[in-house]
């Protein structure tokens, strides 16, 4: 459980200009995120385009991620969707050697009821050998998971370990945090709220932005889960303009757009996905320029 106190990062899949993916610059981000205080990565989430990725380039960003981690932090690896047979299949068939726990998304565009929704968690939990922490973001989702369906599961499954909370939704973390089982893990999905979600009692964050400033969001983090709110407040405001921004238009285009910025990687996406605006760009280009 303590594996996922802290900050962890949805990693990009950086792509060249001929859409291909970097696994160079991948494997510099994640150098860079384990050099930098970041408590573990989330491979293949929605951040990292996982809708347009083949099954045979998932399999090749795993083992970049693999290989450049070499065993220092503990690996999340996103398998979900709106299946339930398919993601059962998909985690039963998959070499989970050196993956800690598996995120999975709630059902998008079906739609299913709460009912629906425990029922497809159940049958994951049911046939997955790995722990797993659930992931509601409604606005990517067009459905909600309610604190209640959340809790249900958290008390019925002992392999069903956190939530990654991403409904930008102050009152439903606050029921979460009051309500939940001792040993379950409420995780902020959202950037904007992640320090007042840990000083509310959160264990920490799968963050879009701190894979670019992990020294400053990790330590952010930690200064929030150790009660420290006006040092860490300082790292919120300093954080809080490209925080805005690289979710402006797109996630993932906007965190692309600064890592292009950091030289880190191009800010290359795929259709249907497209890169951010020109004003856009040069705003995130300046808020980069003054964090570096």
């Amino acid at each position: 459980m303590t594996k996922f106190f802290g900050t962890g990062v949805a990693l990009i899949t950086p792509f060249k200009t001929d859409l291909s993916i970097d696994h160079n610059a991948l494997a510099t981000i994640v150098k860079f995120n384990i050099d930098n205080g970041t408590e573990y990565l989330v491979i293949c989430g929605t951040t990292a385009e996982s809708a347009t990725i083949t099954k045979q380039e998932k399999k090749d960003v795993i083992n970049t991620v693999k290989k450049a981690n070499a065993g220092r932090l503990p690996l999340v690896l996103g398998i979900g969707g709106n299946n339930t047979a398919e993601i059962i299949e998909e985690t039963q068939a998959t070499d989970l050697t050196d993956i800690d726990a598996i995120l999975s998304v709630s059902p998008y565009y079906t739609k299913p009821t709460q009912e629906g929704i425990y029922q497809h968690f159940k049958a994951i939990a049911e046939a997955s050998p790995k722990p797993i922490i659930l992931y509601n973001v409604p606005g990517r989702t067009s459905s909600n998971m309610l604190p209640a369906t959340i809790l249900r599961l958290a008390n019925d499954f002992e392999n069903i370990i956190a939530v990654k909370e991403a409904g930008n939704n102050v009152s439903q973390y606050l029921q979460l945090l009051k309500n939940k089982p001792d040993d379950f893990l409420i995780i902020s999905g959202d950037d904007d709220l992640a320090l007042a979600v840990v000083l509310a009692g959160g264990a920490g964050v799968i963050s879009v932005l701190g894979q670019a400033f992990p020294k400053d969001f990790s330590t952010m983090i930690r200064l929030g889960m150790e009660g420290k709110a006006k040092e860490a407040y300082q790292l919120h405001f300093k954080l809080m303009d490209v925080t805005a921004q690289i979710f402006e238009e797109n996630n993932p285009a906007g965190i692309k757009a600064v890592f292009e910025a950091l030289d880190l990687a191009q800010d290359t996406v795929r259709l249907p996905l497209v890169v951010v605006s020109n004003p856009l760009k040069e705003k995130i280009k300046k808020s980069v320029a003054l964090l570096k």
